[in-house]
């Protein structure tokens, strides 16, 4: 099974995402900051990335920057979430190496549309 990891300082937005993913079929890990989501990484396996850009202790900038220079993660799609009008936060991330951006919240189906333009697929084949 495919393994997403929602980043997020929003302990709803996390709660709202883990559900869409769960019922899409995908196991779930969550953080709530940039640093809690790189020793996420050290011990899981995930499969793609779904991170905020502003949180507090580490950034969701700075998580992807440290992201793509690694040699063990710099692979993984990483989906970054931004509220609305947010054109700075976006450039910062496609300038950082995200592989798309949606803007919070977006709807289920989306959220499961971005998965499937990834090729992440929710279970083993």
């Amino acid at each position: 099974m495919s393994v997403v990891l929602v980043v997020d300082d929003s302990p709803v937005i996390r709660r709202v995402m883990s559900v869409t993913f769960e019922k899409g079929g995908y196991e779930v890990e969550l953080a709530e900051d940039g640093q809690e989501a790189l020793d996420v990484l050290e011990d899981v396996d995930v499969d793609v990335i779904f991170a905020d850009i502003n949180m507090p202790v580490m950034d969701g900038i700075t998580m992807l920057k440290i992201i793509r220079e690694s040699a063990e993660w710099g692979h993984l799609p990483v989906v970054m979430l931004t509220g609305v009008g947010e054109e700075k936060d976006r450039e910062k991330a496609m300038i950082a190496g995200a592989n798309t951006i949606l803007t919070k919240p977006s709807s289920s189906s989306e959220i499961i549309s971005t998965l499937q333009k990834l090729e992440v697929a929710p279970a083993e084949y």
